[in-house]
Formats: structure tokens, sequence, C-alpha cells
């Protein structure tokens, strides 16, 4: 289903998401319904499917968690349509959020990677900025409901460690950008390379 389809971030293959999702599930010895689901769990919002053919391919179960973490996009503007969805998980029970947990921790590794590899490119621009500082705080109120809900659990401490490689703020993030700029030498043809 995610065939064809690229993260925003890196232009990889999309399916490296879910997969990384399932497989942080695996690792936590996550039954293999609920694995099963951290495969499925996008194809509500990134794809054709719908909720009648996931039931019927993959069973009730597995249908309900991932229509658990689905957001749903008629919600309204960003911060409204994050607000559901995480009221949504914390209703849904300790396998979605654990599914929950799984598929941020995969979201802040990506922007990580993603901030990562800017610092060594030109800055982004303004809209980019702001939609990564946007996902940056919807990802740290996931954390505090799931430290909440889920208190010791070795996913939620992984994506605690997850956020905390980030950069603090974003402005940190900026300096560090054009402080790496500021350092290359300006280059100017015909000059030698004594």
């Amino acid at each position: 289903m995610h065939a064809g389809q690229s993260r925003e971030t890196d232009g990889a293959p999309f399916i490296l998401h879910p997969r990384e999702v399932a497989s942080l599930l695996r690792r936590d010895a996550a039954p293999d319904h609920l694995i099963a689901a951290g495969a499925l769990h996008d194809v509500l919002e990134k794809t054709p499917a719908v909720v009648a053919e996931l039931r019927e391919r993959f069973g009730g179960t597995i249908a309900t968690l991932v229509v658990a973490v689905s957001e749903d996009s008629r919600a309204g503007g960003y911060a409204v349509r994050k607000a559901k969805l995480r009221t949504s998980v914390a209703a849904a029970g300790e396998e979605a959020l654990k599914l929950f947990a799984a598929d941020k921790i995969s979201k802040v590794r990506e922007l990580r990677r993603f901030d990562g590899a800017a610092a060594t490119q030109a800055p982004r621009t303004p809209r980019e900025r702001q939609t990564n500082e946007r996902r940056l705080a919807h990802y740290r109120e996931c954390l505090a409901l799931l430290q909440e809900r889920l208190p010791g659990s070795p996913l939620v401490r992984q994506l605690e460690a997850e956020l905390r490689r980030l950069p603090r703020d974003a402005a940190h993030a900026q300096r560090a950008r054009a402080s790496t700029h500021r350092l290359r030498p300006p280059t100017r043809s015909g000059a030698s390379r004594g």
C-alpha cells in the first residue's frame, strides 16, 4: 500500500517508517498482533485503505489499534488534529499507547536525521523550521502523555532519550547551522589553493 511513497523529510521510501515501528515493537516483546498493527499503522492516513478492508484482512484487534493511532484529517488545524489524536490514543489502552510510542520514536529519529543533514546544507526555509517546531512540540506532548500512561515502559524511556538528542530549541539548531555556514571559506574562481 505504501509503494512509491517517500518520507517528507529525506525522500527515503516511506515503508522504512512502518517497518521501524514494527521492529521497535518486536524488540519490546510485543505480541504479534501489535507488531502487525505497527507495520500497518499508517495505511488509513497515507493510502486509500479503509477500516472495513483492514478489519476484513487483519481482524478487529489490529484494525482497532490502527484506528486508535490514526489522525482524523477533517478535525481542523494541526494543533486540533494532534490533540484529538492524543486523546484517542489515551482512551484506547496500553497496546495503542505502545504503538504510539514506537511511532513517535521513529518520527523523532527521522527529524533528528533531517536536522543533522540540514546542518551541513543551506538553512531551511522559515516554513520548514516552523513545521519542525510544531512537530517537536507535538512529540513532547506525546511524551508527557506516555510518561503518565505508561510509566516505566522501555519505549517511553527510548522516546525520552531520542527527544533529548535533538537540539534544545529551534533557535539553538538555527544558530548551529548558521555557524557551520560561516566556517566555510569563500571560494573564488581562479584563486590558488596554497
